[in-house]
């Protein structure tokens, strides 16, 4: 099993500095959690690619891409209220941020292996209009958008694991029937940013392709594993033709800005079983997104877990 994986010291440009909880650590700790366990050699490793604008329009408003463009140069502070700041270079370290995902997607499709894993990526708040909780672009819905309108593929599956709600995901597909959408996440009563509730199931045409799975702060591996059976079936009821999985470390023990409780075990076995549900329904596609987490320990441990998961599947 051919596992494509950025291991590009480049994609770890996209952060907004040592005092930001989205630090410049991040790709290093995954890149010394892969070597700590041996699995520098069981990949097959891939470059980072910069996305166009006609690229970012596919998820993006033409008007909110200028924006990010022109930032700098305008002396904007923030992109949002507070969460996003412009740094330096913000405009091209977001860009890689997609095409590395679509790099992958490109990768898996022509066939040079059936699994992917992109670290710095899975950037899921971002609206089509805007950004929100540390991400300029939507990686996540341009792939979405990618797989559909260029590559010709209709039902996509979207899994999220990280700590916080998609909610750019989620509400940017919320009425197309053919974007399955599961999220796990802490519940939004406790956590930014306060949506994805159990009730939302998707709009219109799209009633029940969508299903939010807020849990109560400190669940363990226990609770995840309890509600996920029913989550899987739900995705394999779908038969989607790719899965992308957003896999967000911050949901392990130890997060500074998360409440959950999970060992890197949930990784393993969510990516296990997609991984199976890919072989069955998508000729094994599956693209996996790092996300979040704000702990570097926990970042090694989550990701190589999930690349491990991967080979191994």
């Amino acid at each position: 099993m051919t596992v494509l994986v950025c291991t590009d010291p480049a994609l770890g440009a996209y952060h907004f500095g040592a005092s930001h909880p989205f630090g410049p650590y991040r790709m290093d700790a995954f890149l010394a959690a892969c070597q700590r366990h041996g699995l520098e050699h069981r990949i097959t490793p891939y470059p980072s690619r910069v996305a166009d604008e006609d690229t970012l329009q596919l998820f993006h408003t033409p008007e909110y891409v200028s924006r990010v463009r022109d930032a700098e140069a305008n002396g904007e502070a923030w992109l949002d209220q507070g969460d996003t700041p412009v740094v330096p270079g913000i405009f091209d370290a977001a860009s890689r941020v997609v095409g590395t995902t679509l790099a992958g997607i490109d990768r898996i499709l022509a066939g040079e292996g059936r699994r992917a894993f992109t670290p710095i990526a899975g950037l899921h708040h971002a609206r089509r209009d805007r950004a929100a909780g540390f991400c300029v672009f939507n990686d996540c819905g341009v792939a979405i958008e990618y797989l559909r309108r260029v590559h010709g593929l209709q039902r996509i599956a979207y899994v999220d694991i990280d700590a916080h709600h998609g909610d750019g995901v989620f509400y940017g597909f919320e009425s197309d029937p053919d974007v399955v959408i599961v999220d796990f996440h802490e519940d939004g009563h406790y956590l930014y940013p306060g949506t994805g509730m159990a009730e939302e199931t998707g709009r219109g045409p799209a009633r029940g392709t969508k299903r939010n799975v807020p849990l109560p702060m400190g669940a363990d591996d226990v609770t995840f594993a309890r509600l996920w059976p029913g989550a899987l079936g739900f995705l394999r009821a779908a038969r989607p033709e790719f899965v992308l999985l957003q896999c967000g470390a911050d949901g392990l023990k130890g997060d500074p800005i998360t409440h959950l409780a999970f060992t890197e075990h949930v990784h393993a076995m969510v990516t296990r079983d997609l991984c199976r549900l890919a072989d069955d329904f998508c000729n094994g596609r599956l693209l996996a997104m790092g996300g979040g987490g704000y702990n570097p320990d926990n970042i090694g441990a989550a990701w190589s877990s999930v690349v491990r998961a991967l080979i191994e599947s």
